[in-house]
């Protein structure tokens, strides 16, 4: 044990914040107005739900409304540690192992990112449920009783589907960035390939994973359709009932505040369980691709447990969708004309993503660099509450600021893709955050010592060296805003479509073949950004190597 602790901090080292007491003005500033920014959704929580009295109060403290917390404190625990444990296995097999079809099985595990999750629930529903696919194929087997699919079983197994992309586009990130050699180190002395990965490889991936948790859970608490398709009643679902059936929208926005207040609970858990190291290297050297650990006679049964979440994530909901399709088909069910849709999913969901890495990087350099000066820490924190909040929480809070005090933006995609970025911007900060925390700060004040200037160290050093982080961060945008339904919905311009308004309003009319094609066409244009990263960044390994 000693031995492999003495391997960690020779590499790594576990060190406090920057010295540094304030950060530069413009930086500090911008910062601020990012953490405003993100902040305008619980301002208008807080207006609308002093608005409305004592009526508002006495159902947030009634019996019924701990039941509800309670049953989604318990949603939330158990999708985040299986999700937590299914995508840090999965990054680690698929980037450190010679696991067959590795290149495949990277893009494919991430892709069940991108379906919505109305959509992930109906197609479970479809294949797993009394009367479902399963039980017919089970029924040719002699097995025909089969349990019911909702409830906390069914909620927890689409919502996993849904989520560990989150725990495994991090860890996947942190891994390209961590030096081999402390692996190979331990691997000299006697330890095996579990032993190292548990006592060396886990903890420096700490901060990493983390932070993919934390958005897993956040995930967890702002989700509605899963959970209402699956009949099980959390907090996202009671909110929805209060601003569909109260004319008084002070109450939902009353029970939304509870939704804060269970955010800021994660986060300050999260800070906790982070602590305050920070894992560089401690010596100047180069970070080289490490060298695949060979499973053995563990490749095929290994790639068996792969494909499980494969399976169940992407084929079996695409093979759902394509039977909806080809019956569509087949009895001539008129398409819903996609092009257009499309386009307009693509062109919001880049720009989305390049505006949340763009205000992700100074919100992560204040945290990781000037971590000393304690504005830093709450920017981070507020820039996390949107993602816990319902879509559509975030989009009428903006309406209500567009209406009344931003007037030339309101129905414009200018406002749309404001909402996208209060809602997503933690997915690229996370990300970035820990990338930036594997760079020395030595490296940074070394360049400063040549004379540059902080901005173009930042420019020509630090962002180079975290570019895995921003590209796992602005992919995990891109992916989240092809499939936002809410804040699209409220927001957008009139005849503004996406793929994902056209799923909905289309499955809505039970034209499932329309909604299937739209889904499709959704989880093949999300692969293409997905696979470009992650065969890039494989080649680039295999390039190092040569």
């Amino acid at each position: 044990m000693t031995a492999i602790t003495d391997i960690r901090l020779a590499g790594w080292r576990r060190v406090q914040a920057v010295p540094t007491a304030l950060p530069p003005w413009p930086l500090a500033a911008l910062g601020i107005a990012i953490g405003l920014a993100a902040l305008l959704p619980v301002f208008y929580l807080f207006v609308r739900a002093f608005d409305g009295g004592s009526e508002t109060w006495d159902l947030i403290f009634r019996t019924r409304t701990a039941q509800i917390v309670a049953r989604t404190a318990l949603l939330i625990g158990l999708v985040t540690v299986v999700s937590t444990a299914i995508g840090t296995l999965l990054a680690w097999f698929t980037l450190r192992t010679n696991l067959p079809f590795r290149r495949l099985l990277a893009v494919a595990v991430v892709l069940p990112l991108v379906i919505p999750s109305f959509v992930m629930a109906m197609t479970a529903i479809e294949f797993y449920s009394v009367g479902g696919v399963l039980q017919g194929w089970l029924g040719v087997f002699g097995l025909e009783r089969i349990s019911n699919f909702d409830g906390l079983r069914g909620a927890t197994f689409v919502l996993v589907l849904m989520t560990y992309p989150y725990v495994y586009l991090a860890a996947r990130g942190a891994l390209r960035r961590l030096d081999p050699a402390l692996e190979e180190a331990a691997r000299s002395m006697g330890y095996g390939a579990v032993q190292t990965f548990r006592m060396v490889t886990l903890p420096i991936l700490k901060p990493a994973i983390t932070a993919g948790a934390l958005l897993v859970a956040l995930y967890t608490l702002s989700d509605f359709g899963a959970v209402a398709l699956l009949r099980y009643e959390t907090f996202t679902f009671a909110i929805f009932n209060q601003y569909e059936s109260a004319l008084n929208r002070s109450v939902a926005a009353g029970l939304s505040l509870v939704l804060v207040f269970f955010a800021v609970l994660l986060l300050a858990g999260e800070g906790i369980s982070r602590g305050r190291a920070r894992y560089h290297r401690s010596t100047v050297g180069t970070v080289r691709p490490a060298r695949d650990i060979d499973l053995g006679r563990w490749r095929w049964p290994v790639l068996g447990g792969v494909l499980i979440p494969v399976i169940a994530g992407l084929l079996i909901p695409v093979g759902v969708l394509s039977w909806w399709l080809i019956r569509g088909l087949v009895r001539d069910q008129a398409m819903t004309a996609l092009l257009e849709p499309a386009a307009n999913s693509i062109f919001i969901s880049m720009v989305a993503a390049f505006l949340a890495v763009a205000m992700a990087v100074p919100v992560a350099v204040l945290a990781v660099r000037y971590r000393l000066w304690w504005p830093s820490r709450l920017i981070e924190r507020v820039t996390h509450i949107g993602f816990g909040l319902p879509g559509v929480v975030v989009a009428i809070s903006l309406v209500f600021f567009g209406v009344n005090y931003a007037r030339p933006v309101y129905q414009s995609n200018w406002l749309l893709l404001f909402g996208y970025v209060v809602l997503f911007l933690p997915a690229a900060v996370g990300a970035i955050r820990y990338s930036l925390m594997q760079v020395s700060p030595r490296i940074e004040e070394a360049a400063q010592g040549l004379g540059r200037r902080p901005w173009r160290v930042m420019m020509t050093v630090t962002l180079p060296m975290m570019m895995p982080g921003v590209l796992a961060g602005g992919a995990l945008v891109f992916l989240l805003t092809m499939k936002e339904l809410p804040a699209t919905l409220i927001l957008s311009p009139l005849g503004f479509s996406t793929l994902a308004t056209v799923i909905w309003d289309t499955s809505t009319d039970a034209f499932f073949a329309r909604a299937a094609a739209a889904s499709l066409l959704l989880i093949a244009l999300a692969g293409i950004p997905t696979a470009y990263m992650v065969l890039r960044d494989n080649s680039y390994r295999s390039a190092e190597r040569e």
